[in-house]
């Protein structure tokens, strides 16, 4: 017997999936974001999880919130291309680094993480996923909205040199400031280019920390 008419039943619209996916999406597949891969790991899967958490978290009371399983495969594979982009990298290799396993009530779930350290504190950790879809009748959302991620170009240059850390082999090491005025100024390709040069026009940055015995070729 039919036991839902005349009921009201609250449900994930499909256009809301649809309209939630649009941002990740080129030409119907899930693409990198490009205008992320200057962040560092922890923002980039922060600003990935902090959004799939938010629509989530406001749709648990839904019957069929496992249809959200579509929209986590998007964001997720769009994350680890912006990853792969970042590091010139697999998304293979990507998932494989970030990959993790956390407990939930309903058991233990997938999840991919990133991690900031900080002296003498516990790191910081940033999560994507591990959040089982499964309706919630009395589910709270206490996901606060997520702080923007732009910062002053000041106060990126110097935690960038505080790192102390070469920006080509991301070892810890004595460094040196390689500046250009433009990306203009950068040789066209086919002509011969310092390897630090092609480190810059990869990265579309006008500022390179490196190692001062950087490989010239």
């Amino acid at each position: 017997m039919r036991a839902t008419n005349g009921k009201v039943s609250l449900r994930v619209p499909r256009a809301v999936i649809k309209a939630k996916c649009a941002p990740y999406l080129k030409g119907g597949k899930p693409a990198c974001q490009a205008h992320l891969k200057n962040l560092s790991d922890y923002d980039i899967v922060g600003k990935f999880g902090a959004e799939y958490r938010g629509i989530v978290q406001y749709y648990l009371p839904a019957g069929d919130v496992w249809r959200l399983d579509r929209l986590k495969g998007v964001m997720l594979t769009s994350m680890l291309k912006t990853l792969a982009a970042k590091h010139h990298a697999s998304v293979t290799t990507m998932a494989n680094k970030h990959k993790a396993v956390i407990a939930t009530p309903h058991g233990p779930r997938r999840c991919f993480e990133a991690r900031a350290e900080r002296a003498g504190r516990k790191p910081l950790v940033a999560r994507f996923g591990g959040i089982p879809l499964k309706r919630q009748k009395k589910a709270v959302i206490t996901d606060r909205p997520p702080a923007p991620l732009t910062r002053k170009r000041g106060k990126q240059l110097i935690e960038r040199l505080q790192a102390g850390r070469c920006e080509h082999c991301e070892k810890r090491t004595q460094t040196q400031v390689h500046q250009i005025r433009s990306l203009a100024e950068l040789p066209k390709a086919g002509r011969p280019q310092p390897a630090w040069v092609q480190l810059m026009a990869k990265m579309r940055r006008k500022t390179l920390w490196a190692a001062p015995r950087f490989p010239d070729s």
